[in-house]
């Protein structure tokens, strides 16, 4: 498998996201949880650590529970918050977001179904809380092409999309992209 790298050569050399480390009220509750709604597979962690954890992984990502005593050292774990899609939250692709739905209410989950639209590619999606209060978003969101906006000149008027400072960089390297191809035109 090749991975491709796209952005500045300054960055840092990344090749992809390996897990994410979450901070669990108890770790069987979660481990069954991500296991039985989210089909992660339970694997082996370095016997060293000296704290109750599981590390599960699936889909070419790992999850690293990691138990806490304390509920004061993290957010996620205050009473539940309402479902918000704006919130923090891991993302998911699905094969079908209508299965998805089906299934989550015959396991009694609550969710929210939400729903994004872009120059007529639709996207579907569910967000509903894991154990400890951590959003999940599941859908189909291969639906939507990841353009970069350096290649993308519409994304200069001003919208949602860039903020800030972003616009006079976003229009330098744009600038710059376009003048390379124009300097590579040939007759």
């Amino acid at each position: 498998m090749e991975i491709e790298e796209v952005g500045s050569s300054e960055a840092l050399p990344l090749l992809s996201l390996n897990h994410i480390s979450l901070l669990v009220k108890c770790v069987c509750t979660s481990v069954r949880f991500y296991e039985d709604v989210l089909g992660f597979l339970l694997v082996k962690r370095p016997s060293s650590f000296n704290f109750r954890g599981a590390w599960l992984y699936n889909y070419g990502i790992g999850i690293h529970l990691l138990e806490t005593d304390s509920i004061d050292e993290f957010e996620a774990i205050v009473p539940p918050r309402k479902i918000n899609p704006k919130d923090n939250h891991i993302s998911f692709q699905c094969t079908d977001v209508e299965l998805v739905k089906k299934r989550l209410k015959e396991m009694g989950m609550k969710y929210v179904s939400g729903g994004v639209e872009d120059e007529g590619i639709k996207v579907d999606q569910v967000f509903f809380h894991d154990p400890d209060g951590y959003m999940i978003e599941i859908c189909n969101c291969e639906n939507l092409p990841v353009l970069l906006v350096s290649s993308y000149p519409m994304m200069m008027k001003k919208n949602n999309n860039i903020i800030g400072g972003y616009e006079k960089r976003m229009g330098a390297i744009m600038m710059e992209s376009l003048s390379m191809e124009m300097m590579n035109f040939s007759f």
